[in-house]
């Protein structure tokens, strides 16, 4: 009698506990915190950008945001805890496309790119800008160009590192023009900041932003070229190296959104949709601009053949320029 108690008192848990187990299942999304994992160190612009972003997004979606920093190796370390995560849509990344549209190129990544990611929604472009030091005699892009015609390797043209972005533009210059210009590598932006103020090397490629804005506006940068669909707010009067004819050269820092590649495509949606609405808000377009990023959005196709195209591109020059990564 008593095992058969405890096994009509076994079976009576077990049917109280099903409707629960159902609903967890059946939960509709979201139904508790989303994480962002931003692949860059906090305090930087793409890190003010996510939590600002955050925000927004815990109020509309009435969950909490959580943001995480996993800095490291250009932003794929940060990308890999995402390709790597449940897809279930409470873990997303926000990073440039580079870990996917250039460092494959360069050397292996711990994930599939096409495979482990999807892109959700692009967030905002980051200029690439064209500067002369104290050091550069060129009073144009042009001029530069010239220069380096004319007394081949002297002009000295300093990146972030060997197959950054920034070095990648140059090389598209140099592919293009036919000129022969000495490449300066640094390990990272600061640095080489740095040396810029300090007259170095004639030119330097790097991204804009807030500090960047404030030497030109000294006077102690000089802006020749941007790298951009169209010229700056901020800088009128400097030409994108398209309008230059170097459009393949015209490359922009892009961020966007990822997720794990199988989450609910329905839950992808949806993402989209409410970073769409974020990046509407008009206090977000001042922040971004602001910093000189522009906001962008749109959905998550249009998205995809960036990176396609970017990666397209990327993996011709590196081939051409024969580029390792440090």
């Amino acid at each position: 009698m008593n095992a058969m108690r405890r096994g009509l008192l076994a079976a009576a848990l077990l049917s109280a506990a099903a409707p629960a187990i159902s609903w967890a299942e059946t939960a509709p999304w979201p139904s508790k915190p989303i994480r962002i994992v931003v692949a860059y160190p906090g305090g930087g612009v793409s890190d003010t950008v996510a939590r600002a972003l955050g925000e927004k997004l815990s109020v509309q979606l009435a969950t909490p945001i959580v943001v995480e920093n996993k800095a490291g190796a250009g932003g794929t370390i940060g990308l890999d805890a995402v390709a790597k995560a449940a897809p279930d849509g409470y873990t997303i990344g926000f990073a440039a496309i580079s870990p996917v549209a250039l460092n494959p190129h360069l050397g292996a990544v711990p994930f599939d790119p096409q495979k482990d990611l999807a892109p959700v929604v692009s967030v905002m472009y980051s200029p690439v800008l064209i500067l002369g030091t104290s050091a550069n005699r060129a009073s144009s892009f042009q001029a530069l160009l010239a220069e380096s015609k004319s007394h081949p390797g002297a002009v000295r043209w300093a990146t972030a590192g060997l197959a950054s972005l920034g070095h990648i533009v140059l090389e598209q210059v140099k592919y293009s023009s036919k000129v022969d210009i000495t490449h300066i590598p640094y390990k990272g932006g600061g640095q080489q900041l740095n040396d810029a103020l300090g007259g170095q090397f004639e030119v330097l490629s790097t991204n804009a932003g807030p500090t960047v804005m404030q030497h030109i506006q000294a006077g102690k940068l000089k802006a020749l070229a941007v790298g951009a669909p169209q010229r700056l707010e901020s800088l009128p009067q400097v030409p994108t190296l398209a309008e230059l004819g170097f459009p393949g050269a015209n490359s922009t820092s892009l961020f966007g959104i990822f997720a794990p590649a199988k989450t609910p495509q329905a839950v992808l949606q949806r993402l989209n949709k409410e970073f769409n609405k974020a990046l509407a808000e008009p206090d977000i377009q001042a922040k971004l601009k602001a910093s000189d990023n522009v906001p962008t959005g749109g959905d998550a196709q249009t998205f995809a053949k960036q990176i396609a195209q970017e990666s397209a591109n990327n993996a011709r020059i590196i081939k051409a320029a024969n580029l390792r990564a440090q």
